[in-house]
């Protein structure tokens, strides 16, 4: 996204309390949700277009006598129960024209899942240091981070954050003068208004549950609680949770010089770490906490859980320094389980050396809103911050502002946090993390060559696979379609019979193929998966399409059609390899777990001269053998695109 204008106060004008600039990123004079009312709906693909895009999808992972029998499957569903089905779904969404067809079926795919959601659902996404080393400090950037938090908040709710949009051409679209005409354009149509200057609005409609919201566990389906008048913070240390109030009864910020006294007066805190600590239970089986929490309740402990649950976001403070990139990773995706609390729709984490993370539950949004809050609140901390390593916290009783939570624990719910600790440290063990940074290359290199960075980084997974298990397996990667109004996520299907091809003449057939061969099965690659990533983005993938009909059957009742019944449906379906990019100038890495036991996580950007990947896997699959052979596959791909020949 282009850069964004921040207006601010000049030095020396920060009103805290009163509704000075310092309570606010920027003042955008295009409200925030002006364009919401005109995105354009969420197109239901064409049932044929759907059954071809599947096929495609199938025929690398298929032998010739699998792949007929999964060819009969799919045009009798395209004929029959599926053309009915798909009737009737274009019907439903046609009368539910406030939403996408998508909504219903993916918010109740997440909250009905019952596996834990940690490592299976919640990712996270590290931030970069701060470039003034001295304010790499816990208490400095927890003050700094947590008042940009609020800011983004302030500015959000106000409606004066600048309007998410993607620039096709920023030097006609992210102008001032544009933005002085939009912000006249009635809202039923300023999507067109953008649309003229090649400016892509983007969907804001998750963005209301970054704060003051919880997924909370409920027998058979989760649900979403978000409460906007909550005031306070949830702060976590020690396995001990504290709650302060940030915003005053007139919505005002308290002063950072006060939210810093607040946050020193925690880390200076010397409780123990609670025998039994709670934090554990958000990790466990979501039925299995389900009646844990209800015995929470029933055992006097609504209270507690009311501030937990509706605290602005959770602030973890980690009494620990950062050792590695691998020791981040395990730090900001799953850490201790003690100091987390991962039903919060996000947590802010800051270790003992100022490195700071945030771990996200996945059910209420997209990376697309947590990645422009981590953004903001990055510039905003790093540019203007609340205060510096001179500032000294405000002289004000922190021992009565802030309330530590106590909880009141029965002996089954003692037993239940020692056996949710117990499988928390087994799962833990079991996941390995490995990662690498290719520095022979990245982006400008690709681009000179005029192939697309992704398709080489996702060609090398495929060429990687083949090569330590001598296989193409199902794989997914994760494309936003926040272009539409409610958009969610839609699944680029980037193993093809395309990179089925050149991998198996990179890894096995290098001594017949020449250079100028090998460098067209590159091209050839890159261009189908510029197709299929455009094709997603536009709502034209098959994966949500398919998803919505088999849940629609399944909510009317209907026996499942014989096409989910085959085998292939259901191994196009297992994910071995679950990939996910993001390159951002406030983020240093992301990652999340294998969505399956034998498959990788695959957290990976491409940067303008190096490629960085980071891995998840449990003990069925080797992360550092399959990194090895990454390296190995970006080695030979960049090699043949200079021109050089290569060795097996």
């Amino acid at each position: 996204m282009a850069a964004r204008q921040l207006l601010r106060a000049a030095p020396g004008r920060r009103g805290y309390s009163g509704a000075g600039a310092a309570e606010f990123l920027h003042r955008s004079i295009v409200p925030t949700m002006h364009y919401q009312k005109s995105l354009p709906r969420l197109p239901v693909p064409k049932l044929e277009d759907t059954i071809k895009r599947y096929l495609n999808a199938q025929k690398p992972l298929l032998d010739d006598e699998q792949f007929r029998k999964t060819e009969e499957l799919a045009h009798a569903f395209e004929k029959g129960i599926g053309r009915e089905l798909h009737e009737q779904l274009v019907a439903q969404d046609n009368q539910n024209k406030h939403t996408s067809y998508i909504t219903g079926p993916w918010f109740d795919m997440y909250l009905k899942a019952r596996e834990p959601i940690l490592l299976n659902f919640n990712p996270f996404m590290s931030f970069n240091p701060d470039p003034k080393p001295e304010y790499n400090d816990q208490l400095i950037r927890a003050t700094n981070m947590t008042v940009s938090a609020i800011r983004f908040m302030k500015t959000f709710r106000a409606g004066y954050l600048e309007p998410e949009v993607f620039h096709l051409n920023p030097e006609k679209s992210d102008t001032e003068l544009f933005k002085k005409i939009i912000r006249f354009v009635p809202s039923s149509i300023s999507w067109f208004g953008a649309y003229m200057v090649n400016a892509y609005p983007l969907d804001m409609s998750q963005y209301f549950r970054l704060f003051n919201s919880t997924r909370i566990p409920k027998l058979n389906k989760d649900e979403l609680y978000t409460d906007e008048k909550a005031k306070h913070l949830l702060v976590l240390r020690n396995g001990n949770f504290y709650v302060f109030d940030v915003i005053d009864r007139d919505g005002n910020m308290l002063k950072p010089s006060e939210i810093q006294a607040h946050l020193k007066y925690i880390l200076s805190d010397s409780s123990p770490a609670p025998a039994f600590p709670l934090g554990y239970l958000t990790s466990e089986n979501r039925d299995t906490w389900a009646s844990l929490r209800k015995n929470l309740l029933d055992n006097g402990n609504a209270e507690a859980l009311q501030k937990v649950d509706s605290a602005m976001f959770c602030l973890s403070l980690d009494d620990f320094p950062i050792k590695d990139l691998v020791h981040l990773s395990h730090t900001m995706l799953h850490g201790d389980g003690a100091n987390r609390w991962y039903d919060k729709s996000f947590s802010l984490i800051i270790t003992k050396d100022g490195t700071a993370g945030i771990n996200f539950e996945h059910s209420w949004g997209d990376g697309v809103a947590v990645l422009r809050f981590q953004n903001e609140v990055f510039k905003d901390s790093t540019t203007t911050p609340a205060i510096s390593p001179q500032s000294q916290p405000a002289s004000v009783d922190s021992s009565r502002a802030v309330q530590k939570l106590d909880f009141k624990l029965n002996d089954a719910l003692k037993a239940g946090i020692t056996k949710a600790k117990q499988t928390f440290d087994a799962t833990i063990e079991s996941l390995s993390l490995n990662m690498i940074q290719f520095q022979e290359g990245g982006k400008e290199l690709l681009k000179q060559k005029k192939v697309s960075p992704d398709a080489v980084a996702q060609l090398a997974f495929q060429m990687a696979f083949l090569r330590l298990y001598d296989q193409t397996v199902a794989t997914y990667e994760s494309c936003s379609t926040a272009a539409f109004k409610h958009g969610r996520t839609e699944t680029i299907r980037p193993a093809s019979v395309h990179t089925k091809k050149c991998s198996e003449a990179f890894v096995k057939g290098l001594s017949k193929h020449s250079t100028e061969e090998l460098q067209n099965l590159v091209m050839e690659c890159s261009k189908y998966h510029g197709r299929l990533t455009k094709e997603a983005a536009m709502g034209q993938g098959f994966d949500r399409h398919l998803f919505s009909l088999r849940y629609l059957a399944e909510s009317k009742g209907l026996p499942l059609p014989h096409f989910y019944q085959d085998q292939a449906y259901a191994r196009l379906n297992h994910n071995i390899i679950s990939t996910s990019t993001l390159v951002s100038p406030a983020v240093q890495l992301g990652g999340f777990g294998p969505v399956v036991a034998d498959g990788f996580g695959v957290g990976y950007q491409v940067q303008d001269d190096w490629i960085g990947c980071n891995v998840s896997s449990y003990p069925a699959r080797n992360g550092k053998e399959y990194l090895q052979c990454i390296h190995k596959s970006l080695e030979d791909i960049f090699n043949v695109l200079k021109g050089k020949k290569i060795g097996s």
